[in-house]
């Protein structure tokens, strides 16, 4: 049994976190500001009401605590606020960081899993991208992530840390047995937003740019269940056991999806149209994001289990359509 500091907790991937590790016996503290988090979605473990930008707040948190580890998922994350935020991005997304490996340093936590993204790539070179891939982010948020990286790398030369870095392409699906799934109170996320449009939840689904060189114009995305990237968290814990230093893998199924193909796989999953209008590209949108895992699947052990389109957005859909109420909050 490991004793685990879930920063960020009270979120999406954080909350399926928090349920992967109480279902293998750790023990879970949870820390969250709960500005885009829910409390209703901290289920498991304790919790602790903290901010990584109030550096007293941390000290109290770890203070005691004598956690093995610290996964760390607070970060802002929208491509499209970052550009026109970037200050907020780079504020939470690395200072923020900074403050966190201070408070683990003081508190002898010697260990963090750090979520980070596909964003820090920028745009695609390869058809695959593994890690060796240039990195060249075309947004705050991607270059904010890439940062608190290299901070990760220095923090292992200089103290000993011992970090790996998992970026996930496009986090997706639910655990709707379980309560939990993905709800913001802004959503940006294509799934969510289709589901919503599906069920008549709000405007028509708006689809960002149809001029992209893809094979149907639209966006291609690689999705990974949030269940899969749990199980990948959990191995981490593992592999720094035995490896010293910091580690980065790529998180994804290595197939990618258009679009147009989500809207009309949730409508075939949901029975239900989904009506949609074309608008202009987002800036900071990449036409084409796709994993290879090889290195994960390698070094962790890692084998996503959840590698068909249709059965992730069956999972989103029933978490979507059960709990209606919640998915109008923040979680």
């Amino acid at each position: 049994m490991k004793k685990i500091l879930i920063c960020g907790g009270a979120g999406y991937i954080g909350s399926h976190m928090s349920h992967w590790l109480h279902d293998q016996g750790h023990r879970v503290t949870v820390l969250d500001n709960l500005s885009t988090g829910h409390r209703g979605a901290v289920r498991w473990g304790d919790f602790i009401h903290a901010d990584l930008l109030d550096p007293a707040s941390l000290d109290r948190a770890l203070a005691g605590g004598h956690f093995d580890a610290v996964m760390h998922f607070c970060a802002r994350s929208l491509v499209g606020e970052s550009v026109t935020q970037p200050y907020a991005y780079y504020l939470n997304n690395v200072a923020g960081t900074l403050n966190l490996l201070e408070a683990m340093r003081r508190h002898d936590v010697g260990r963090i899993v750090f979520s980070s993204t596909a964003a820090v790539f920028g745009n695609p070179v390869a058809d695959l991208i593994d890690e060796e891939h240039p990195k060249a982010p075309i947004n705050p948020y991607g270059a904010s992530k890439l940062m608190a990286e290299r901070i990760l790398a220095d923090a292992a030369h200089a103290y000993g840390l011992r970090s790996v870095t998992l970026r996930y392409f496009n986090a997706a699906g639910a655990l709707p047995d379980q309560g939990i799934g993905e709800a913001h109170l802004c959503e940006t996320h294509l799934i969510p937003n289709v589901l919503k449009a599906a069920l008549g939840d709000g405007p028509a689904l708006k689809v960002f740019g149809d001029d992209y060189p893809t094979p149907d114009g639209t966006c291609v995305r690689d999705y990974v269940h949030v269940q899969d990237l749990a199980q990948a968290h959990a191995l981490a814990l593992d592999f720094m056991e035995a490896s010293a230093g910091a580690h980065a893998f790529n998180l994804g199924n290595g197939q990618g999806f258009s679009v147009r193909e989500v809207i009309a796989t949730a409508a075939e999953v949901s029975g239900k149209p989904v009506p949609f209008e074309v608008a202009p590209r987002r800036d900071g949108d990449p036409a084409s994001l796709v994993a290879s895992s090889a290195k994960a699947r390698a070094q962790l052990g890692w084998v996503p289990r959840w590698t068909e389109l249709g059965p992730i957005i069956e999972s989103a859909w029933r978490w979507h359509r059960d709990q209606p109420d919640w998915s109008r909050q923040g979680a």
